[in-house]
């Protein structure tokens, strides 16, 4: 049960297409704000656009937030249920003479709209269809003529306080008569939603700037309603670097995609919070704790926020870097698998092993499906050789120097991280050589890459046969090339 001074928010996804990074920090804001008042975060469906709206997308929505951990008190409530409850309230309107009914067809005033378009003109519907006669509109009904519900608007302003953006003033002048049902029976996005936040006790409508406009015309379907009005803060767009709209040019679409990329959704939400929003301070890293404590719908940037790639990445590798060993174990199984890395069955029998990989890669990997980019060469064979640094280190001194230690390296019994390390510093003492000449080549030849963790805790991890094997290979194509 509501409580008088209880804060309720809600999240209201349509759902006709991906569920977005711009939803998903829109669902945090309004998930923190609930969660700083020890509020109630409602989910509520939009979903009266029938043809467009999927069972698929919904799930979509159900999954990202849960994914996020945007747990919700109540719901989710579907508009497509609540089809009686609206119909009432237009009927309302109707009675009251806050509203009429329109039997102009749509394609006509299409067509009226796109000529004043293109002869630079305004164009606003003209109330034809409240000019009626009594007999003209008995005529239509008698007819059967489908008709949609139209809204009076009132000759005088609209003003109403924005959180974010201050006062915000709309002339009458400027506001159509705008549908509020249409020929079908289904009602429009702004009749709905004042009903919902009404009927489901919001008291924060807290959404994307794109809807600044339609509060207008929430505010007055309020007011002829006799309803209270919510507050609201509209949140700024989301940018890309070029500075235009997030789309599929910027990246991902669905903020499921950055979950199969291997982002972790602790990272994300501290991202998405500070994406628009800022605690007072410089911190970046922040638990989700001294996130919710110092959450403030007055410190959100009326500015558009710039979506930064690299700082998403570079912020999962920090989350990723404080894991312990275990915790990173566990979220990389299902990339183990996926990836092909490591069979499902064999995830327990080598869980030690796996365990020191996760230890040595921890801080090269920014996203969890890096394991693969940085780290095949651990558990397959079919990694690629960086050709540029293999050609530097392919020459016959060093294939004679790698040859002749790899015969060392097949005595070692305990063929650990220490005595391989002791082994090849006694060997380059033994040859007179820095000890780089032959580390370098060696990495490359066992990992394919010049860059990595320790060699020796790598040799050690990749193992003894698999090492000779690989080194064998190199120089048997080395001679077979150069005779």
């Amino acid at each position: 049960m509501k409580k008088d001074s209880e804060v309720r928010v809600r999240m209201a996804p349509s759902p006709t297409g991906f569920f977005h990074l711009g939803s998903a920090r829109t669902a945090l804001y309004n998930w923190l704000f609930a969660r700083h008042h020890q509020g109630k975060f409602i989910l509520r469906v939009e979903d009266t656009d029938v043809q467009r709206s999927s069972k698929e997308m919904i799930q979509t929505i159900l999954d990202g937030l849960t994914w996020l951990g945007l747990n919700w008190d109540e719901g989710p409530y579907f508009q497509s249920e609540r089809l009686s409850t609206y119909q009432r309230y237009v009927q309302e309107l109707i009675d009251k003479g806050y509203a009429y009914y329109c039997y102009c067809r749509s394609e006509d005033l299409m067509k009226e709209r796109e000529a004043a378009l293109r002869n630079k003109q305004s164009w606003k519907y003209d109330r034809r269809c409240l000019r009626l006669s009594a007999r003209e509109r008995e005529e239509k009904e008698k007819a059967h003529q489908p008709r949609a519900v139209r809204f009076l608007v009132p000759d005088h302003p609209v003003v109403f306080n924005d959180i974010v953006h201050k006062e915000i003033k709309r002339d009458a002048a400027d506001i159509e008569d705008f549908i509020i049902m249409r020929q079908n029976g289904v009602p429009t996005y702004n009749l709905a939603c004042v009903v919902d936040d009404y009927e489901m006790g919001i008291t924060h409508v807290i959404r994307a700037v794109e809807h600044i406009t339609n509060t207008p015309k929430q505010v007055l379907l309020y007011e002829a309603l006799n309803l209270p009005k919510p507050e609201f803060a509209h949140l700024p767009l989301i940018l890309g670097e070029d500075r235009k709209k997030l789309s599929k040019r910027h990246g991902a679409v669905s903020l499921m995609a950055y979950q199969e990329r291997g982002f972790l959704p602790e990272a994300m939400v501290n991202f998405l919070a500070l994406l628009g929003w800022s605690p007072g301070d410089d911190q970046e890293i922040m638990s989700l704790k001294r996130i919710i404590e110092r959450f403030s719908l007055k410190r959100i940037n009326p500015a558009n926020a710039i979506f930064d790639q690299q700082k998403l990445e570079w912020m999962n590798g920090q989350y990723i870097y404080q894991m312990s060993d275990q915790e990173l174990f566990d979220r990389l199984k299902p990339f183990f698998i996926r990836l092909k890395l490591v069979a499902q069955e064999d995830l327990e029998k080598k869980r030690e092993w796996l365990l020191k990989i996760c230890k040595v890669l921890k801080k090269r990997l920014k996203v969890l499906t890096d394991i693969d980019k940085v780290g095949r060469y651990f558990f397959v064979e079919d990694f690629e050789y960086d050709k540029t640094a293999l050609e530097k280190h392919l020459n016959k001194k060093t294939i004679d120097l790698t040859e002749e230690f790899s015969l060392i390296l097949n005595k070692i019994s305990d063929f650990n991280a220490r005595n391989i390390e002791d082994s090849l510093r006694e060997f380059v003492q033994q040859k007179g050589i820095p000890a780089r000449e032959l580390i370098h080549p060696l990495r490359v030849f066992v990992t394919g890459k010049e860059g990595g963790p320790g060699l020796f805790e790598t040799l050690e991890l990749v193992g003894k046969e698999r090492c000779l094997m690989r080194i064998k290979n190199i120089i048997k194509n080395y001679e077979e090339k150069n005779g």
